[in-house]
């Protein structure tokens, strides 16, 4: 008997497309010899197909959802919140994960609660402002990011204190939440963690970026054919399964549920500094979550394979 799947994917966060390209990936890839498909696309206005009630009822139908969602409204935990109290299995982390982890103020204070260590910053809210001390504190460059936003949507690297006014009006097009953070010199590394569906975790190989531009902004992640990842990266054994173990702790520190791309700077000392956590990575062929793991010799629809008997080895909430 087939197990029926549903993707749900778009939204109305900046990264519509972004969860729509997810989708269809995932969709593509799912055998269809094993699974019913059935695809659910929220719209970038926040509406639901014939409405919420008929999708709630629709999801209730299904095996197990896939929320293919990336940013606020999707990957924060709401939908999640949604699926537990329709009784829904699905993929990824609970609500208290991708609340904690959409929001990178709240995400290093819980990772640096733990020991480990992340960049120094200034979270600004409405009507904060930015002191001397401040940016002495600081230094320059420093990172102008929403708190609450992925695929680099609304960052700026401000290199003269008189761009930071402009950095600020940018990140808070996307939210009134933001980061002025110090700037890390390293790798930028990427390592990705599953859960079996015994229980167990895995970290795949690192990937190393590299870009040509200033940072791996939405342009390098998306449109730059410059931007070239490289898996596994080129590091000693030592190094690599430092990268393993903290990318393990942090999912262990923030309680993930099968899968996180953990983003790190390694310092030239050998160091590794968090940088973001995505609790639901985007999940086109091309992006680093299942290009790690096929370096590992896990094929995409092996990897839906797998994503999908841990959540269905997950009781449903109640």
């Amino acid at each position: 008997m087939k197990i029926s799947v549903a993707v749900l994917s778009g939204g109305p966060s900046g990264e519509h497309e972004v969860s729509r390209a997810s989708g269809k990936a995932i969709r593509d890839h799912l055998d269809p010899g094993r699974y019913d498909v059935v695809e659910i696309v929220w719209g970038r206005d926040g509406t639901w197909p014939d409405g919420l009630a008929a999708t709630i009822a629709l999801l209730g139908t299904v095996d197990v959802v896939i929320p293919a969602l990336h940013g606020p409204g999707g990957e924060d935990g709401t939908v999640q919140g949604l699926l537990e109290l329709a009784g829904v299995r699905y993929v990824g982390s609970g609500v208290k994960a991708g609340a904690v982890g959409m929001d990178k103020d709240f995400t290093k204070r819980a990772l640096a609660a733990r020991g480990l260590t992340v960049a120094d910053d200034l979270v600004l809210r409405p009507g904060d402002e930015v002191t001397d001390d401040h940016r002495d504190g600081l230094g320059l460059p420093v990172f102008v990011k929403p708190a609450r936003a992925g695929s680099s949507l609304g960052v700026t690297r401000v290199d003269d204190w008189s761009d930071l006014p402009k950095a600020i009006l940018t990140a808070r097009e996307h939210d009134p939440k933001i980061l002025v953070e110090a700037a890390v010199r390293g790798r930028e590394i990427d390592v990705a963690v599953l859960e079996l569906p015994d229980g167990r975790l895995k970290a795949g190989p690192p990937l190393e970026i590299h870009t040509g531009r200033d940072f791996f902004d939405h342009e390098a992640k998306y449109s730059d054919a410059a931007t070239r990842f490289e898996i596994p990266a080129r590091l000693d054994p030592s190094a690599t399964a430092l990268l393993q173990r903290t990318a393990l702790d942090v999912f262990d520190a923030l309680e993930c549920r099968g899968l996180v791309r953990v983003d790190f700077f390694l310092t030239p000392g050998g160091h590794p500094v968090v940088n973001e956590v995505n609790t639901f990575p985007g999940f086109a062929p091309a992006s680093q979550f299942p290009r790690i793991w096929a370096a590992a010799g896990l094929s995409y629809p092996a990897l839906l394979d797998l994503l999908i008997n841990t959540a269905l080895g997950t009781p449903i909430p109640s």
